[in-house]
């Protein structure tokens, strides 16, 4: 008896887990966004850090590209003008940056857009901030949605 309530206590705390494990979201990878994650970290001179962006990646600033991805809002409100935006939805952004998953971008919208937890395409200007300010490494201006 005490064995059979063991088992009933594991099931339901194995059952649990599987029942919180985000959603598997849809790959928005493309080929601009694996240029984007080409950027990276490295010591620049001793104790200096800073971000080296490759010539393909060099080559997309100030160009108008496209992206799929997801909606981070950074703000409380229903639409935005403002937002990141990433390949994986806001469950999955505490990664964006890190391993295979490109740093998430800036958006800075033409007209406010609705938020929304499915995927979307955006098209505007890309542009690399490579000022070394705090603000954001890669911005997307004046954004549409398409």
């Amino acid at each position: 008896m005490k064995i059979s309530g063991i088992l009933f206590v594991l099931f339901m705390a194995v059952s649990a887990i599987c029942l919180a494990q985000v959603k598997v979201h849809k790959d928005m990878r493309s080929a601009t966004w694996n240029i984007i994650g080409l950027r990276y970290d490295q010591e620049l001179s001793p104790g200096k850090w800073g971000s080296v962006y490759p010539a393909a990646l060099k080559s997309l600033n100030r160009k108008i590209i496209e992206l799929p991805g997801y909606i981070i809002p950074t703000k409380v409100g229903s639409k935005f003008t403002e937002f990141m935006f990433s390949i994986v939805p806001i469950e999955s952004c505490p990664y964006c940056g890190t391993a295979d998953i490109p740093a998430m971008i800036e958006v800075k919208m033409s007209r406010a857009v609705a938020i929304t937890t499915k995927a979307i395409r955006l098209k505007g200007t890309f542009v690399i901030n490579d000022s070394g300010d705090d603000r954001s490494e890669f911005f997307l201006l004046d954004a549409k949605v398409l």
